[in-house]
């Protein structure tokens, strides 16, 4: 099998539905997070399966910037660049929760429950997490402003379905929104940013696999040109 780019296209077309589809499958009936729930078998899968999800967008992300590079100007690079820094980040802190706060939780419940009520903005932090704090406010950040000029990059190309461009534009707004809501509102914050990832990754993996096809047809017409001649 020889690797193209347009095959890499398409990888990172369903790299994103993959990212898409887990994030929004790890928040159905996630149970409440505390130092005592982070230890559980559930948590940790649900935690290792983030981490995943995290890598997947990466690669996603990356490709439907790459496809069309040059439509999507400097706030294209600038968003890529800062949605790009939040899913690291997102993918670094949950590595932490699912392979470190388990062991601290037992020593140190009340650092876990700060460090906790920090990423999520649920809670009440008592204590002093020290940087910790800075670093995940800041990873918050990064994928808010990031998905929003991403999303703003996407829509003007048009090249991807602008309704999910939009969705995943204002993903980040209704995420910060639904954290002021009630417990059984919470988990919905993965919804926005999920259902983009998927419409967005099928549609690049269709306009990937239709250029494939394309330039197929290309080189198949004049060798059948050359091939009535002789």
């Amino acid at each position: 099998m020889t690797i193209t780019p347009n095959l890499l296209t398409r990888w990172a077309g369903l790299a994103a539905v993959a990212a898409g589809a887990i994030f929004i499958g790890v928040q159905i009936n996630h149970p409440d997070l505390n130092a005592t729930s982070i230890q559980t078998t559930n948590v940790y899968v649900r935690d290792c399966l983030k981490v995943l999800m995290a890598a997947l967008a990466l690669a996603g992300i990356t490709g439907m910037y790459l496809n069309q590079s040059r439509r999507h100007g400097v706030v294209g690079l600038i968003g890529y660049l800062v949605f790009s820094a939040g899913y690291l980040g997102i993918m670094a802190v949950t590595f932490v929760a699912a392979f470190v706060f388990p062991e601290v939780a037992t020593s140190n419940a009340r650092l876990v429950n700060d460090a906790i009520a920090v990423n999520t903005g649920r809670g009440t932090v008592v204590g002093d997490i020290g940087a910790l704090q800075p670093v995940i406010e800041g990873i918050g950040f990064a994928y808010l402003i990031g998905g929003l000029l991403f999303g703003i990059a996407l829509y003007r190309a048009r090249v991807l379905p602008r309704w999910a461009a939009a969705l995943l534009a204002v993903g980040g707004i209704a995420s910060a929104a639904l954290t002021l809501m009630p417990d059984a509102f919470y988990r919905l914050i993965a919804f926005p940013n999920g259902i983009a990832m998927v419409a967005l990754g099928y549609s690049l993996w269709k306009v990937a696999r239709a250029a494939a096809e394309t330039q197929q047809e290309a080189v198949e017409v004049p060798q059948r040109s050359t091939a009535g001649v002789e």
